[in-house]
């Protein structure tokens, strides 16, 4: 079975299991991921099948949601973007009424997630520009695909008033909604190949499209979460071209009151069967510990993941964590294009 068809697969069994992040059963890993259709479910279940502990992927309505569930204390350990991950841990743009959350604390960093413009063919929508005066799905309200999408609007000078209708859909309603003519774009922030968008090329006559120009460059330039990014040719038909964009980072986060053993232990897993892991889904199969340590990490690390690090001889010492950290905010913090 091809990549694209076992994700479909996946995300359609998934979709049964799809329930509101809920209490943490007798688990003791529940990790909240997003869609069951896309990528960081997959992950999540990826993760839970390297360590031996009990453990659960729990769907979520994505990185908003995540972290603020791992603020109030609902969840323990979360998948999120690199960008949100930021904000929160500054309380900053979503979570300025909240202020920063001191408890918040990385793992690791994850796959790369490029921001993907996903057209009909038919709607004449060849770049990020087109979008004026179109029907677009932004995502549901505390996403990480909604977060980009709204900072890459800043960055541009759009508001909501610039499209002719802003939908909220969530990631397994999208595609069958630009299928049926209702969006002319969707966008996801996602690592791929992705279900979701499979779906689209497939069934609508979909195509990805670039998303370029000197309001990306602002953003790349000013933000350390931000990357550029690309999507390889021929990975969803022979006739997609390689798409060139940008992107954020998928992190593993934590609360500091999560038990450093099960942290610990599940760090541990991942990198005793690294290649297993990295095998799980295509988006992984570029990590390398060197990045996953360094990478997208705006919190702290945890206590657990920290003991794994030192003695892997990767981490020297706890200043050198707390002084990477603490420049990273101050480059952010000096980078006021958008906050």
């Amino acid at each position: 079975m091809k990549p694209t068809a076992r994700l479909l697969a996946v995300g359609v069994a998934s979709l049964f299991l799809w329930n509101p992040l809920s209490a943490q059963a007798d688990d003791p890993l529940v990790i909240a991921t997003a869609s069951p259709s896309g990528v960081y479910h997959v992950v999540g279940r990826a993760l839970c099948r390297v360590v031996e502990t009990p453990c659960r992927a729990q769907p979520s309505n994505g990185s908003s949601a995540n972290l603020r569930a791992l603020r109030s204390g609902e969840m323990k350990l979360a998948i999120v973007q690199s960008d949100l991950q930021h904000y929160a841990t500054q309380g900053i743009e979503g979570f300025r009424k909240d202020g920063p959350d001191e408890g918040l604390r990385s793992v690791f960093s994850l796959h790369s997630e490029p921001f993907t413009l996903v057209v009909r063919r038919d709607s004449g929508i060849q770049s990020f520009n087109d979008l004026q005066q179109r029907s677009v799905n932004i995502g549901n309200p505390g996403s990480g695909q909604r977060g980009t999408m709204l900072r890459l609007m800043d960055a541009r000078g759009w508001s909501r008033s610039d499209f002719r209708l802003i939908h909220d859909l969530p990631v397994d309603q999208q595609s069958m909604e630009l299928c049926h003519g209702n969006i002319d774009a969707m966008v996801y922030t996602v690592g791929h190949p992705n279900a979701s968008v499979a779906q689209a090329i497939r069934l609508c006559n979909a195509a990805i499209v670039d998303v370029q120009g000197e309001f990306v460059d602002l953003l790349v330039n000013a933000y350390p979460y931000f990357t550029r990014a690309s999507i390889p040719g021929g990975l969803y038909g022979p006739d997609q071209p390689a798409v060139r964009t940008f992107g954020v980072k998928a992190t593993l986060v934590a609360t500091a009151d999560t038990d450093p053993d099960l942290v610990y232990q599940l760090v541990a897993s991942v990198f005793a069967d690294f290649l297993r892991f990295k095998a799980t889904h295509p988006a992984l199969g570029q990590l390398t510990a060197q990045t996953m340590i360094r990478d997208g990490l705006s919190a702290p690390l945890h206590e657990g993941a920290l003991r794994y690090y030192r003695e892997q001889g990767w981490i020297e010492a706890e200043g050198m964590v707390h002084e990477r950290n603490e420049q990273r905010r101050l480059a952010a913090r000096g980078a006021t294009v958008l906050d």
